[in-house]
């Protein structure tokens, strides 16, 4: 890894972390080109942030549970091949029910030069920290629909104001959200801002 990157869990403590790219349960059903570990990577800025994070978010009874960091442009590239294949249905219901695979890039679900690949962007959930449960949102990461969207119509009450909890704690700590998915925060002085990178997790 370059000298600014490093495994989120190591500078950002209290974390929990499910590196979904890493495994079998991602949208394309596999894992994915440069992810060897299921680790969480990101700069020492992003660390940072998370870490101011962290603590608003247990003022409020809430730990963090990431599910992705940094993303190699190979995982990128991995996800347009996917996107030209054909449909075998495996994960359409759970991750992209009312569009089409090449669709999600047009709609903004994935993009060919991804705010990840400059790793100090994040997906992450909140979960109950008296339980370990996670919080209710609304859909689950990588739900690639209008449902997944800020202020999105047809959500719990509950959904609703545990967003809004994670976006307030997010904001507050110095992130900027994404309109189109909630779990997605992107540090607003990210120290590589048109910088993609593609050293592999390990």
């Amino acid at each position: 890894m370059r000298d600014d990157f490093v495994f989120v869990d190591e500078l950002a403590s209290g974390m929990r972390w499910d590196a979904k790219y890493a495994t079998w349960d991602n949208f394309t059903g596999k894992p994915v080109d440069g992810y060897l570990a299921n680790r969480v990577v990101g700069t020492v800025a992003l660390c940072a942030g998370l870490e101011r994070a962290r603590e608003k978010a247990e003022s409020l009874g809430f730990g963090l549970l990431l599910w992705d960091g940094y993303r190699p442009q190979r995982a990128v590239d991995c996800f347009l091949r996917w996107s030209k294949q054909p449909e075998d249905g495996r994960t359409k219901s759970r991750h992209y029910p009312n569009i089409d695979r090449a669709e999600m890039f047009e709609k903004g679900y994935v993009a060919a030069r991804s705010g990840h690949s400059r790793g100090s962007t994040v997906d992450l959930t909140l979960f109950d920290l008296a339980t370990g449960e996670l919080a209710p949102m609304g859909g689950d990461h990588d739900l690639m629909d209008s449902i997944s969207h800020h202020g999105a119509q047809g959500i719990t009450q509950l959904e609703a104001r545990n967003r809004q909890h994670l976006r307030s704690i997010m904001e507050a700590c110095g992130f900027t959200a994404y309109d189109c998915e909630w779990w997605h925060y992107t540090l607003k002085d990210e120290p590589y801002p048109d910088t993609c990178f593609d050293f592999p997790i390990t």
